[in-house]
């Protein structure tokens, strides 16, 4: 498993140094530097995960305007001294300007409608995030390392954590369905297996109740919960009050396996469904195997 990871990490070392130029090929193309980045912005929490793989501090971070967004042990890792960008969704051009950075890394799904002004402020790293699989996360920190000419280090980086979830996974020796999911004030969505979340569910061997085939996220109904019956229910809850809280006033609430055996856990969202990456992916493995130790 782990050869087999080097071999495609190895295959995706898309960074090539010529006459000093990094040359990086992203979704939409080709990236070129003249030197190795020294001023970061990151515009996905996935990349500040890969980021912090590397050690790197960005200078930058559309962090939703709230710095605690981005989880505890990443910010360990790169402290808390970036500038805030606002939200993922519209980080501020005006800002990121201002911080005159020599690489910019964004999502093709939010950012490609301003790719090209982002382009004219710095060169720009545009990647998958938002929706990405665990898999193709992968393929993502491989790219970002590749900016700054560690894709070797990063690749080795990739098998340690292959290894470390191989050592997760046997650790559970069970067929249990796991099922996360986030609520808010506007539903419930559960995360199928091509979700992150559920992406790191399958790596541990653990079974989905959701269809392969489904979408990412899918919105729910207290029937659609009692359908899908997961033996373990993790939720991040986005908010004081969420329509989970309506769930659990309603008669069907009990007659899921998870809620009867007492295996229901409210869980932190940032870490399930903001903070991809592969830090968060052993924290989220290390939160599941005591969740079914219990």
């Amino acid at each position: 498993m782990v050869k087999q990871l080097v071999s495609l990490c190895a295959a995706l070392l898309i960074s090539s140094l010529t006459f000093g130029q990094i040359t990086v090929n992203d979704e939409l193309g080709t990236v070129e530097l003249d030197s190795v980045p020294v001023r970061v912005v990151a515009l996905e929490f996935s990349f500040v995960d890969a980021l912090a793989s590397l050690g790197i501090a960005p200078v930058g971070v559309a962090d939703d305007g709230d710095k605690t967004r981005v989880i505890e042990q990443i910010r360990a890792r790169i402290g808390e001294d970036w500038v805030s960008l606002g939200s993922r969704s519209q980080p501020s051009l005006e800002v990121i300007a201002s911080l005159k950075p020599d690489l910019i890394i964004a999502d093709r799904e939010r950012h490609e409608a301003i790719y090209e002004d982002l382009k004219r402020i710095a060169p720009t790293l545009i990647l998958k995030s938002r929706g990405e699989t665990y898999q193709d996360n992968l393929k993502s920190v491989i790219k970002v390392a590749s900016a700054f000419d560690r894709e070797g280090e990063m690749a080795q980086k990739v098998a340690e954590h292959s290894q470390k979830m191989d050592a997760f996974a046997k650790q559970i020796d069970n067929d249990a369905s796991l099922l996360f999911a986030v609520s808010s004030a506007r539903g419930v969505y559960m995360h199928a297996p091509k979700a992150y979340a559920g992406g790191v569910v399958n790596r541990l061997g653990l079974r989905s109740p959701v269809p392969d085939e489904t979408e990412a996220y899918v919105q729910t109904t207290i029937e659609g919960l009692v359908k899908a019956n997961p033996d373990y229910f993790l939720v991040g809850e986005y908010g004081e009050e969420t329509v989970i809280d309506t769930f659990k006033e309603n008669s069907l609430w009990t007659l899921m396996s998870a809620v009867k055996n007492d295996h229901y856990v409210e869980t932190d969202p940032r870490l399930w469904s903001l903070n991809r990456g592969m830090i968060a992916a052993e924290i989220m493995a290390e939160e599941i195997i005591a969740l079914l130790k219990d």
